[in-house]
């Protein structure tokens, strides 16, 4: 027979086991950062640089001064990266069967972010400044921002997990030429990279086992001439 006591000292553990569950998902919430998203600038879609003139202009850089990116130049630059150019929703780079497997994050002082293109906001993804890791370069760690590209390989689904490397590398190299192209427009330096310890960024960033970084991408003012 259960006593007015034996249950009254149930309903407390139970009371107290789910205060812990909040108050863990509350921490696990507050350490990768999430809240509320960052509204960017709606970006400026036109005019600029001609497309021949920025080609003349484009070039890896390896050279950063820590001068920070204004707002209205990280809103242009993500628009001109992988941002909506159409009513479908399509975007500036092409993608791999027409699905979207790469996601842009950035990595900057003030923590990582997701940007969404559908609101064009940055959404809050880890408080740490992880731009250190990021790289294998000394640069990565003081140039104002990185993009990491990460793909979904849950979502590129009939082909083999070297065959999505491949796939998601190339959706990448789209993406950061028209970074590149950006950049090379509006007086920015970038460089494209591979030197970069995959699995340990993965490790944290707390991807997903199904989700994996394909390439990385510095911005930021050039330190030389």
């Amino acid at each position: 027979m259960v006593t007015r006591r034996d249950a009254n000292a149930g309903i407390v553990a139970g009371a107290a086991v789910a205060v812990a569950a909040a108050v863990a998902a509350q921490a696990q919430e507050q350490e990768q950062g999430k809240g509320n998203p960052r509204t960017l600038p709606k970006a400026q879609t036109s005019g600029g640089m001609s497309l021949l003139e920025a080609l003349k202009l484009r070039r890896s850089t390896r050279e950063y001064s820590a001068r920070s990116i204004p707002e209205q130049t990280l809103s242009n630059l993500l628009w001109a990266a992988f941002g909506i150019n159409r009513p479908s929703g399509d975007r500036t780079a092409p993608y791999w069967r027409h699905i979207m497997v790469i996601d842009v994050y950035l990595a900057m002082a003030d923590g990582v972010f997701l940007y969404e293109p559908k609101d064009h906001v940055l959404v809050p993804y880890l408080q740490d400044d992880i731009r250190v890791h990021t790289g294998l370069q000394d640069f990565v760690a003081t140039a104002p921002l990185n993009l990491i590209y990460v793909a979904h390989g849950e979502r590129m689904k009939d082909i083999s997990p070297e065959d999505r490397r491949l796939y998601a590398s190339v959706d990448a190299a789209f993406i950061g030429q028209n970074v590149y192209l950006y950049c090379a427009s509006e007086g920015l330096a970038s460089v494209f990279r591979g030197a970069v310890d995959y699995e340990k960024l993965a490790r944290r960033m707390k991807l997903p086992a199904e989700q994996f970084v394909t390439f990385a991408q510095t911005v930021g003012y050039s330190r030389v001439g």
